[in-house]
């Protein structure tokens, strides 16, 4: 008899859609007015009540199996996390450079836990009821990894908090697993772990880069396995996803390099579905995909977020025939590479763009695999 767990594995949604939509002007301009104290927290709740109804219309209206609330509560992808307890200066560690293929670049502070965690509310039970209230499609809630948690713990100011690593991030699985416990409490069966830190370990720049620290990355790579798998465990019901990418920050990343130095991340994972970036020659070849257990879903990120160019359907199409010959095409699915605002500042696209590049997703695999 099959088992619980790959039952749920089988679980395809072909078009999937990995989290963050572009923030409407009027959703930018409440949270400027309620952080200047010019706008009460009602009245900002009812801004982002009518910008979430609004994105979940769009992906309605596209077609997608899957929807979220866009991430439209959030200031950054990793926002729930940071303002669902006390600890965190919510931007005051250290710098992630993230660049474009013109060489621009730009800085972003990331959260530091200064004080130890103290659960506030939860990280995103408001996001899921009231996704779950207006829409009959499947829908998702995304939280971060634990390996994204760590890179917010710095020796010399986390410390005081917390006097090892490993302590700080004690706390960390025990407030994402109660996270987790209570989304699936409240009806969620579809949960996605954004570890863009896990992009990272891909480039040989930044692996470098953990070695001077003192750190080395695969000993990183083989903690961040197991507290995520920590972070997911005991939910045979509930379709887990890991989402890869190698950053994304107003249509600029910060690392380059094919998935093979984290290949293990596919076969020593408890993740159901991967959503792996695949939108330029940056993220490599389909060759790692051979290390996917046969139980799992590759869901993969040929349509970009980053510019506003669309892909024709044939390059796409030729893509996941490619990416075929290492997974069979029962389990490949298909998504956007990322976010379209994993900030809240948003990627460099209109509107438009934005809403092309989900239908393409959605024609695509629905000329692939066939639905409607």
């Amino acid at each position: 008899m099959m088992s619980t767990r790959l039952q749920t594995a089988t679980i395809t949604y072909r078009a999937d859609v990995v989290g963050s939509l572009l923030r409407p002007p009027e959703l930018k301009r409440a949270r400027d007015r309620l952080e200047a104290g010019d706008l009460s927290h009602h009245s900002c709740k009812q801004i982002e009540d009518r910008a979430v109804d609004d994105a979940v219309q769009l992906q309605d209206s596209v077609g997608l199996d899957v929807l979220t609330d866009g991430e439209l509560r959030r200031f950054a992808f990793y926002g729930h996390f940071v303002e669902s307890m006390d600890g965190f200066d919510a931007h005051g560690g250290w710098g992630v450079r993230f660049r474009d293929d013109t060489g621009d670049e730009l800085l972003l502070r990331r959260p530091i836990v200064v004080e130890p965690l103290r659960w506030r509310h939860s990280m995103g039970a408001e996001e899921w009821t009231y996704l779950r209230a207006r829409t009959e499609r499947p829908g998702k809630i995304t939280i971060i990894s634990a390996m994204q948690a760590a890179s917010y713990y710095e020796p010399d100011r986390s410390g005081g908090a917390y006097a090892t690593r490993e302590a700080y991030l004690t706390d960390v699985v025990a407030l994402l697993r109660q996270e987790v416990d209570e989304l699936v409490r409240l009806g969620c069966t579809y949960i996605q772990v954004d570890g863009p830190a896990y992009g990272s370990l891909v480039d040989e720049r930044m692996r470098q880069g953990y070695r001077e620290r003192g750190a080395d990355p695969d000993r990183l790579l083989d903690e961040a396995i197991e507290l995520d798998n920590a972070i997911i465990a005991d939910h045979p019901a509930v379709t887990f996803a890991l989402h890869i990418c190698r950053g994304n920050n107003q249509s600029h990343y910060y690392a380059s390099g094919g998935y093979e130095p984290i290949a293990r991340v596919l076969e020593r994972t408890d993740f159901h579905r991967f959503m792996l970036e695949y939108d330029t020659e940056r993220s490599g070849g389909f060759e790692p995909l051979h290390h996917l257990p046969e139980d799992r879903i590759a869901v993969l990120g040929l349509i970009t977020t980053k510019r506003p160019e669309l892909e024709s359907k044939a390059e796409v199409k030729a893509r996941l025939a490619e990416a075929s010959n290492y997974v069979p095409l029962e389990r490949l699915a298909l998504s956007t590479q990322c976010g379209f605002a994993s900030t809240i500042e948003g990627n460099r696209i209109t509107e438009d763009d934005q809403r092309r590049k989900l239908e393409l997703v959605v024609q695509v695999a629905r000329e692939v695999w066939g639905g409607s």
